[in-house]
């Protein structure tokens, strides 16, 4: 699909889209990239390079993803779309009851917020429906970096340091934690760029999931060790849980965006929320930035207010999403919108750690991935031995029974985390994501507003100037978003702030494909992004 121009380039990152045509992977680590195109070379296709390049970003970015994480996929095979939701539910044991005995609401960090892992399953079951190889094929590259070692980029060793010191400032004497010091410090002391890490038992338990098909990591021995500790340390967890679970295929939903289908997975994800905003902005009409900026602030806080209400494991959910989708809805929700910033319930915001992958191969398969521990190291509990660091996705879990989101045993949370695809007449434009908690919807609207109504390369389309709006009437904006746009918004009743860093405004990946099947991709300059392609 032709959208853009290649040599258009508007913004600052000096980066240029890259081509291939045999296969491409594209994500947040050099490393992970590598590994997904190793297994291209040795014959794997999309689905396999993205497993590999997930399994791989489990070692080397545990910053914001592991063993521990869930995941979701958006799969292109055969000119047809399929999804994978590999998110857990919590520990059938635990309730609003239970966890009120010691915490006024769901605490962020301990056994408490951990839910059954799904990422590992998900890995498994992708492989199994769609791959070439096997799944200790496609993990043997992630086992090589975890038994070798490998060095620390400069993103990641900053993200790395933040981690280790709040750790401490959080954890220190609490033997509960004494696991994540012993796997990710070096006897409490953070690693730094180009300093080199192994990761022994990550390793280990890699080999374990090849072998098994994921089984000892539900059935057997790692399942094991965390029931046990689980049970040690005052979580809820039993050998049921794990040994019961398993992934959900389901068909994903999608609205019409200026001629362009955006699809996402359906709740208990986020994605409708980028839908719903995109569907209202089908019915404004913007005749400068300052309208268009204004409007997608306006439109991501309404699409937020529903979601707050609404969002939650579909088997518990009472809100009908095709109406959500709908146009009638759209055109209501727009007329809402005025020149001026109004207030909508806002979306209590969390920190976040994720990581997003795309993958293409040349027989026409595409993946939209995307893992995560939630907040950067998850939960800070790691299952002794085996190098599982758990995420915290049950932090979300409102402790108040009326809430959409209220905990439940065997309950999926809300769900921040979120793949992208874009398609067009039946035809795949291609894969696309944005990490970084709730700022992922935004970076969706924002990434596919670029794309299609301003025509902008892939490359460019991710490094434009973003904005992420918090809650209430605050929207924070990069300082090289155009000056003159920030101070119109705030003359408009926008509470705005300028921020020097740009981790918060979310990381990028996107591959789009040419009539000619040519593939086209674009990584993320706000950090340690890179394509692999031949």
């Amino acid at each position: 699909m032709n959208l853009f121009d290649p040599m258009f380039q508007p913004h600052s990152s000096n980066r240029f889209s890259v081509t291939a045509r045999n296969g491409m992977v594209a994500t947040g680590s050099n490393l992970a990239s590598a590994a997904g195109l190793e297994v291209l070379r040795k014959g794997g296709n999309a689905i396999d390079a993205a497993v590999a390049t997930a399994a791989a970003l489990t070692v080397v970015e545990p910053t914001a993803n592991g063993l521990g994480s869930d995941a979701f996929a958006l799969v292109w095979v055969k000119d047809q779309l399929y999804g994978l939701n590999a998110s857990g539910y919590a520990p059938k044991n635990i309730s609003i009851e239970a966890v009120k005995k010691n915490h006024e609401k769901m605490p962020t960090f301990g056994w408490t917020p951990v839910m059954v892992p799904g990422a590992v399953k998900g890995w498994a079951a992708l492989v199994e429906r769609f791959g070439k190889l096997s799944l200790a094929e496609d993990l043997a590259p992630a086992i090589a970096y975890a038994e070798n070692g490998y060095p620390l980029s400069p993103m990641l060793a900053h993200m790395w340091e933040r981690a280790t010191k709040r750790f401490h400032e959080l954890f220190d004497g609490n033997s509960a934690y004494d696991e994540w010091f012993r796997t990710f410090t070096k006897n409490g002391e953070s690693y730094h760029f180009g300093e080199m890490v192994q990761l022994k038992n990550h390793a280990k338990t890699l080999r374990l999931i090849g072998q098994t098909n994921a089984d000892a990591f539900y059935k057997g021995e790692i399942a094991d060790q965390l029931v046990r500790q689980s049970q040690r340390d005052g979580g809820f967890f039993t050998k049921e849980d794990l040994a019961s679970y398993d992934v959900q295929w389901v068909d994903p939903i999608s609205v019409r965006y200026h001629g362009v289908d955006i699809w996402e997975i359906p709740p208990n994800g986020q994605g409708i929320a980028a839908l719903m905003a995109l569907n209202v902005l089908n019915h404004c009409d913007a005749h400068n930035p300052l309208e268009r900026v204004h409007q997608e602030i306006e439109a991501m806080k309404i699409a937020f207010s529903d979601t707050k209400f609404i969002v939650t494991d579909p088997t518990h959910m009472k809100a009908n999403v095709a109406e959500y989708l709908s146009d009638a809805y759209g055109k209501k929700r727009a007329q809402e919108i005025g020149q001026t910033a109004n207030l909508y319930t806002p979306l209590e915001q969390g920190k976040s750690g994720t990581v997003y992958l795309c993958t293409a191969d040349g027989e026409g398969n595409m993946v939209s991935f995307i893992q995560s521990n939630y907040m950067g190291f998850g939960s800070g509990i790691v299952v002794e031995g085996y190098g599982v660091s758990l995420q915290n996705r049950g932090a979300d879990f409102s402790l108040n029974p009326q809430d959409a989101n209220a905990l439940v045993g065997g309950k999926k949370s809300y769900h921040t985390i979120i793949p992208g695809f874009m398609t067009k007449d039946g035809k795949a434009i291609g894969p696309f994501g944005v990490m970084g908690g709730y700022m992922q919807p935004q970076g969706h609207v924002q990434v596919v507003r670029h794309l299609v109504d301003e025509h902008l390369n892939p490359q460019m389309a991710l490094d434009a100037p973003r904005w992420q709006w918090l809650e209430g009437l605050k929207v924070e904006f990069e300082p090289t978003f155009d000056n003159s746009v920030v101070q119109a918004l705030q003359r408009r009743g926008h509470e705005v702030t300028v921020q020097t860093s740009g981790v918060s405004f979310g990381r990028g990946q996107m591959i789009i494909k040419l009539d000619n099947g040519v593939l086209v991709g674009g990584c993320e300059s706000r950090t340690d992004s890179n394509i692999a392609c031949f």
